[in-house]
This record gives C-alpha cells, sequence and structure tokens, in this order.
C-alpha cells in the first residue's frame, strides 16, 4: 500500500525536476560555458538520484580533472545520472535511447554519444566524437557489454571503443556499479528483458533503502594502454569490475 502512495509523490517531482532539466539543457547550456554545464550536470543528477529515493555510495579515487574513459558495468537506466554525480560524463549509448520521453531527450542534451548498431562505420563516427571530447580534457563514459545485466556478474566486454582511447593516450578507468536494497544486493532495479521504462519506474519509486554503490578501480594509466592494447585494457577493465561485483552476489535479496 505504501508503495502505491509513494509513486504519484515521486513520480511527480522527478517529471517536474526532469522538465526543469529539459528546459535548462534547452535554453539556458547555450549560453553557457563546457565548465558551467558540467557543474549543473553534476548537480541536476545528484538532485534527480534523491527524487528517485536513490542513496549515493562512492569508494575510491575517480579521475576528475583530466581526460579519462570511464568503463562501467551496466544495470538500469539510472547508471548514466549515478555516475554524472560524481563527474559529468559524456555516455556512449544506442541510439534507441534518444526516442526515450524525457530521459532521451536528457540525455542528448547532456552530450551524449548516440552509436547507431548495426550500421558501418558507426564505431568510426563515435570515436571521432569520443576524440574531441578527450582533446577538451573530458571524461567518456562507457559501458562496454553493449546491454544491461542483473547486476550480479559481468557479461564480455566488446572491445572496439577501447581504440579511441588507447590512441588518444587517455587513462582507463574501470567503475564497478552495484544496487542494493536496504543493505543486500538486489537486481530489482535492474532493466533487462522485455521490461518497459514504466514498469522499471514502478520497481525504482515505489521502494526505500535503495543505495547504488559506485567502486573506482585503480587507474589504468596511458602507457600501460599503449602496451595492452584495446583488447588486453578491455580484459583488464573487465577482470577488475568482475572481481567487485561478484562479491556477495551469491547471496542477493531475494
Amino acid at each position: 500500500m505504501a508503495g502505491f502512495l509513494l509513486f504519484p509523490f515521486r513520480l511527480v517531482i522527478v517529471l517536474a525536476w526532469g522538465l526543469g532539466g529539459l528546459f535548462t539543457v534547452m535554453v539556458v547550456f547555450p549560453m553557457l560555458r563546457l565548465q558551467a554545464r558540467q557543474r549543473a550536470i553534476k548537480h541536476w543528477s545528484r538532485v534527480l538520484m534523491a527524487c528517485c529515493g536513490v542513496r549515493l555510495r562512492c569508494r575510491g579515487e575517480p579521475v576528475l580533472d583530466t581526460a579519462v574513459l570511464w568503463v562501467a558495468n551496466h544495470v538500469s537506466w539510472v547508471d548514466i545520472f549515478v555516475l554524472d554525480s560524481v563527474r559529468a560524463t559524456s555516455f556512449i549509448a544506442k541510439s534507441d535511447i534518444r526516442k526515450w520521453p524525457l530521459v532521451g531527450w536528457l540525455v542528448a542534451g547532456a552530450g551524449t554519444l548516440f552509436i547507431e548498431r548495426g550500421r558501418r562505420h558507426a564505431v568510426r563516427a563515435v570515436g571521432h566524437q569520443m576524440n574531441e571530447r578527450f582533446a577538451r580534457g573530458e571524461a567518456v563514459g562507457l559501458f562496454p557489454e553493449g546491454t544491461t545485466s542483473e547486476g550480479m556478474d559481468v557479461a564480455p566486454f566488446h572491445t572496439s571503443l577501447f581504440e579511441p582511447a588507447v590512441r588518444a593516450g587517455v587513462d582507463v578507468q574501470p567503475v564497478a556499479l552495484m544496487f542494493l536494497h536496504r543493505g543486500r544486493r538486489t537486481s530489482r532495479y535492474a532493466f533487462v528483458g522485455e521490461q518497459t521504462l514504466v514498469h522499471n519506474l514502478w520497481n525504482l519509486l515505489t521502494t526505500t533503502g535503495t543505495e547504488v554503490e559506485m567502486v573506482f578501480c585503480p587507474v589504468i594509466t596511458a602507457e600501460e594502454c599503449a602496451t595492452l592494447g584495446r583488447v588486453g585494457v578491455a580484459a583488464k577493465s573487465e577482470e577488475a569490475i568482475r572481481k567487485i561485483v561478484r562479491v556477495n552476489a551469491q547471496r542477493p535479496e531475494p
């Protein structure tokens, strides 16, 4: 019963905040410098997660002031905003997300790089955009599994989009994302299978005690990336994230 009461209350707040963010992206952002836009994205994302009832926990030392490729496992649509709460990041996402109401418009306005999977030269086109972001000292976010999972393990990483980071000579930092409900690992917030965005929103907005823990692993330096190559960097990132994600995953919340 509490969930039925909580859902409309939170939904109204989230929609209002989202519309405010859309106005900012469309009207205010064109007048702001890059650093001001990044600060706005970081603040806006933190408030959005609070409106959704998500508490954020951060471990490790995220790279905050130089160009970097953040590589993370992918569980939900909120992953983008969770990481944006630490540092405004240009994420690489499937072009389908651009069509989502509100969420798609927001991430597009925040600088998301959309990839048209299955099209020739799609990786090359995104690679050029990544290089532009790196040249400006920005962070780029990559979910190399290529799809979402329940968050209890990590699927094999695709390696192609590691190449621009290796060629640009930037550091790569693996990031492990873990969702918890009242202190226990859970898959209830995973956006997987045939689930709709509305269903996933219901799961999130009707629940209390939601936490997302971000673990920023040691950086793979640009020099090490040059030695390992994209396949080696992808393998090392995958291994680092898997070791963390699998901890306590054997006994998740029922």
